[in-house]
């Protein structure tokens, strides 16, 4: 923070130049109402143009025309331009119309305007047990005596069991209204804060997708050097702080049960009296739904720089195959003119040319075929021994059956054990309809076997006979 690099960042930085604008106020104003307080991530320019021009329109009426002279069309572009970088014009797939969307920066500037505001109150006390809670974590997660973490999750339960015993006996701390509204106003500031955090992330992989499409339209050397480079920025995006905490972000939030979490617990916290008086705007209760979407366009921004390797592929191998098909043509057209005017010197020449010679000594001889001799007598045996049951003691196992077996355990969930569905239906002609339960999960391909773990099949046979057999897991899924 010298007097150099913060010179540097009043001429270049987006932000500072925002604040310095002519006409920042209006700026300012119209992206915080248009962008940052419904949570809007884009918008399309005929949308936008006509919601600047009534508030160009209000502003005229009351200022003049003089104070702000130009159009809303020209005022967008002027926003957007690259020596300015407050708004990001782009065009979505499937889409003639150019679209706008607020740049970090501009949002960095919004929000630090926005703190200088008078709020109701400063809240501490949230603040102060949210960094006792950090420094607990902290202090827990990096612990490596074994002893140390007994002794500290001891003296948490036995707090809990305090707290248990004093909830038995009526004795309920209730939250006072002052502390539920600096909760609400710290819980409202981190969550939107969120969303200025999925902006930025975004504008890190858009940077990537345009530095590896300028390097693409210039590159002239193997394809391997440049997806290694390419590649390689992508994994140190993706390994960094930001990345990784992102990743786990958006596993976390894209938890059904999580999800439905939140949302209960936002309605229970707007049901509150002392959240009411603040009157919080209700979009709020969404606002989980706005990290899904702002989430799913970082996904989306990711997945176009994958299109665009795997386009530089496809133009890469069809220019080699067309350079090929051009070598092909020139060897044909050369062949074609040589037809008629036969070269007298050497068109061809083989290396070691040899004659595939076969002697008479190296061919088998004749070996005549041995001739079976045949009796042609029967001769009667003895069948006192022999008992006739075992030729109708066959097995038939049903795979109908079976597969019946399988959707039925398969309803109520997404995927089953073959142990699960033997639990429910229990084998009835023993190790036959086991035998057919791994011949079907080896024919489908809804089936797969595990070999990390192993299950035990327990059965009766015919004989009152307990029979297990081990095997590996085998899951079924829908």
């Amino acid at each position: 923070m010298d007097y150099d690099a913060l010179s540097q960042l009043r001429r270049f930085h987006p932000a500072w130049r925002l604040l310095l604008a002519d006409h920042a106020p209006l700026i300012i104003g119209f992206l915080n109402q248009v962008f940052i307080q419904p949570n809007e991530r884009s918008m399309a320019e005929s949308q936008l143009q006509s919601r600047l021009e009534d508030l160009l329109f209000q502003l005229r009426a009351s200022h003049g025309d003089e104070a702000f002279p130009r159009s809303a069309r020209d005022y967008l572009n002027d926003w957007a331009d690259n020596d300015k970088g407050w708004l990001r014009k782009f065009y979505p797939l499937d889409s003639d119309e150019a679209h706008f969307d607020l740049t970090p920066a501009t949002e960095k500037a919004v929000n630090w305007l926005d703190s200088l505001t008078q709020r109701q109150f400063v809240g501490t006390e949230s603040r102060l047990r949210t960094v006792f809670d950090l420094l607990q974590q902290m202090i827990a997660g990096t612990e490596t005596d074994k002893q140390a973490r007994l002794d500290d999750l001891q003296a948490r339960k036995t707090a809990i069991e305090r707290e248990i015993d004093q909830v038995e006996a009526g004795d309920l701390a209730i939250m006072d209204e002052t502390a539920q509204r600096e909760r609400f106003q710290q819980l409202n500031g981190t969550a939107r804060e969120l969303l200025s955090d999925f902006r930025e992330v975004e504008q890190n992989f858009r940077q990537l997708d345009r530095q590896a499409r300028e390097k693409i339209t210039a590159w002239e050397g193997r394809k391997g050097d440049l997806l290694e480079q390419i590649f390689g920025e992508r994994n140190a995006i993706s390994d960094t702080d930001q990345g990784r905490t992102f990743r786990a972000f958006w596993d976390f939030l894209m938890s059904p049960s999580r999800q439905e979490e939140l949302s209960r617990g936002l309605e229970r916290v707007f049901e509150l009296e002392a959240v009411q008086a603040l009157q919080p705007d209700p979009r709020f209760k969404r606002i989980h739904f706005d990290w899904l979407d702002a989430g799913e366009q970082t996904q989306r921004t990711v997945a176009r720089l994958s299109q665009q390797l795997r386009r530089f592929l496809d133009d890469q191998a069809y220019l080699e195959n067309k350079r090929i098909m051009q070598l092909i043509q020139s060897i044909e057209t050369r062949a074609l003119a040589l037809r008629d005017g036969q070269p007298r010197e050497a068109v061809m020449s083989v290396a070691s040319p040899q004659a595939d010679i076969n002697l008479a000594m190296e061919r088998p001889l004749f070996s005549p075929p041995l001739n079976p001799v045949i009796s042609t007598r029967v001769e009667a045996g003895d069948e006192s021994g022999v008992v006739p049951d075992a030729l109708f003691n066959q097995v038939l196992v049903d795979p109908a059956r079976l597969h019946g077996n399988i959707r039925e355990a398969l309803r109520g969930h997404s995927q089953v054990t073959l142990a699960q569905v033997i639990e429910r239906h229990p084998l009835q002609v023993g190790l036959a309809e086991l035998v057919t339960y791994l011949t079907m999960a080896g024919n489908q391909s809804s089936a797969r076997f595990d070999e990390s773990h192993q299950d035990t099949i327990h059965w009766t046979d015919e004989d009152n006979h307990h029979r297990r057999a081990y095997i590996a897991r085998v899951i079924f899924t829908r």
